[in-house]
């Protein structure tokens, strides 16, 4: 059988929401959801946090996660990509004699995620259709009507080509939801980034996504939880 592994990253050095990956949401912090979503899936041979913050490892532990290791000086900076976090899990791993084929990466503040979603990911995965199989949400407004604005805060269309069509003629455009990646470890070794030419979409609706940038943002999904499950 196929091993797996779920990937939390969660440094302790985040800038626009201080504490952000452990802050408290609706009663407990918010990577607590993603820790108990990748449990509940039965997915996963390992579900480990990369930190390098004690307090973030005491709590991911006390969730159930694993931290076998902190991550390194080098990766817990404001330069490291999560490309980079997710090379040095997987080669400390295969240091320590542990392989996996698929791996995971779930953002901590992603409280709307569902083990059907990473189910439905993997799903792909297995079939052969693809090496990633990534969260993605349809813009909420037609990206062919942007507009940009110059110096003199004048407005011009981004495309124009497109300014007269109707928008149920446009095609429509998806965005990274920022909740996971699924992928073959092997294929992703290979190259710079998470996604690659052969990526799957796992298509959310509004109601299962919310960027989590600022305070605002963590009020509005508190609302959009609480709404849900009213």
């Amino acid at each position: 059988m196929s091993k797996s592994i779920c990937i939390i990253p969660a440094r302790g050095g985040s800038k626009r929401i201080p504490r952000k990956n452990i802050r408290d949401f609706l009663g407990k912090p918010i990577i607590a959801y993603s820790i108990e979503t990748a449990l509940k899936s039965k997915l996963f041979n390992e579900v480990m946090v990369s930190t390098d913050d004690e307090e973030i490892r005491s709590i991911a532990l006390d969730y159930g996660a694993k931290v076998p290791f902190l991550r390194s000086r080098k990766n817990s900076s404001d330069f490291a990509s999560t490309t980079d976090v997710l090379k040095e899990v997987i080669t400390q791993y295969a240091h320590n004699g542990e392989f996996f084929e698929y791996a995971c990466c779930i953002y901590p503040p992603a409280p709307f995620l569902t083990d059907e979603r990473l189910n439905e990911a993997i799903g792909y995965l297995e079939k052969g259709n693809c090496d990633v199989a990534m969260s993605v949400v349809a813009f909420g407004f037609p990206i062919q009507r942007s507009l940009r604005k110059d110096n003199e805060n004048k407005l011009s269309y981004l495309f124009p080509s497109e300014r007269l069509r109707r928008s149920q003629d446009l095609e429509k455009m998806y965005h990274d939801a920022g909740q996971f990646y699924f992928f073959r470890i092997n294929a992703f070794l290979n190259r710079e980034s998470i996604i690659s030419d052969n990526t799957a979409a796992i298509i959310l609706s509004e109601l299962e996504v919310q960027d989590i940038d600022t305070l605002e943002d963590w009020s509005l999904a508190e609302l959009k939880m609480s709404l849900r499950y009213s």
